[in-house]
């Protein structure tokens, strides 16, 4: 024990993509193009957010959360990734690797909540219209936004350190893009029954639950719809929550098809497998924030309107300049 006690590593290295180099190169271009757009559209939603006075409301003021928090996601992943992609540099300090892990964790955390939140608010604008100014008030979805943000910290503090604190003896090689922390935790050589309960814990309060109110949301936004008289009205309805409703089963649905695989599969390749499973992990990380902006400017009128009316007003501002 003591010897294994003295054994502490002080840097992990990324496996990555290393064993298909050709590969290397063309997933640096791929993965770089998607992380401009995702700069550049999430940006412009915060922006048009922020000054457009048309989209001074509850869902908007979500959806800038949701579009920051993205930005927050991919730039704590994606830089190092596409360093160790055209460089070759694979090592990531024991530190690096803590912080790396705490935001991606925070900001998954995070979102759940966010995308719950929004599914409260899609419900109370359609199923109590009437009381949607005073139930949605300015200090109400401004706290729910904040209990989101800091929920989420404070379970990736918890994570976090409870796999940080573990030994890692001398096996360092992660078997991934990042430093996810299921691939950190099967490097330990200790007892990791406590990380595993406090995850389920995490699970439960913020994939579970959060999509237990998304789903009960919805069928009462659904019950709702149904029982409009006017066609027009049903059809606004619906256009009104296809946005969130598309960003949640993206979301959700990527979750649970790299988490809910049969056990069977974990016998038969188990590096190839790893291997897959951090290229979809790290395509998950970069898509769904890609996306997220393209399914909100196309599906929502207001969110186009806003974008061309900002672009029109910054080239009056560049012909007076001139």
């Amino acid at each position: 024990m003591d010897r294994i006690n003295k054994t502490f590593v002080n840097e992990f290295i990324l496996l990555g993509l290393s064993g298909y180099p050709k590969l290397e190169i063309i997933f640096f271009a791929v993965i770089l193009v998607m992380y401009l757009v995702i700069l550049i559209g999430n940006s412009v939603l915060i922006i048009a957010s922020i000054f457009d006075s048309r989209l001074h409301t509850p869902m908007y003021f979500f959806l800038g959360n949701l579009s920051f928090l993205d930005i927050c996601y991919t730039s704590s992943s994606v830089p190092s990734t596409l360093v160790s992609l055209i460089s070759k540099k694979r090592n990531i300090s024991f530190s690096g690797c803590a912080m790396q892990m705490f935001l991606g964790f925070a900001m998954g955390s995070t979102e759940c909540f966010l995308l719950g939140m929004m599914a409260f608010d899609r419900y109370v604008a359609i199923c109590n219209p009437l009381r949607y100014p005073v139930i949605m008030s300015k200090v109400v979805y401004v706290l729910m936004a904040s209990v989101s943000w800091l929920s989420g910290g404070i379970n990736s503090i918890v994570q976090t350190s409870l796999a940080m604190q573990l030994p890692f003896c001398e096996n360092n090689i992660i078997n991934h893009f990042l430093c996810e922390i299921l691939a950190v935790l099967k490097l330990a050589c200790a007892d990791i029954s406590l990380n595993v309960v406090t995850l389920a814990v995490s699970n439960m309060a913020f994939l579970v639950l959060p999509l237990l109110g998304i789903f009960f949301s919805y069928m009462l936004i659904l019950y709702t719809i149904l029982r409009m008289n006017s066609a027009t009205g049903r059809r606004k309805a619906f256009s009104t929550c296809s946005a969130h409703l598309t960003v949640v089963i993206i979301f959700y649905g990527t979750i649970f098809f790299m988490y809910a695989k049969p056990k069977s599969q974990d016998l038969l390749g188990q590096d190839n497998l790893q291997a897959r499973e951090g290229l979809f992990s790290m395509f998950y990380g970069v898509v769904t924030p890609m996306l997220n902006p393209i399914i909100y400017s196309l599906r929502n009128k207001d969110v186009k309107a806003a974008v061309k009316y900002l672009l029109s007003q910054k080239s009056v501002n560049q012909l007076r300049s001139k």
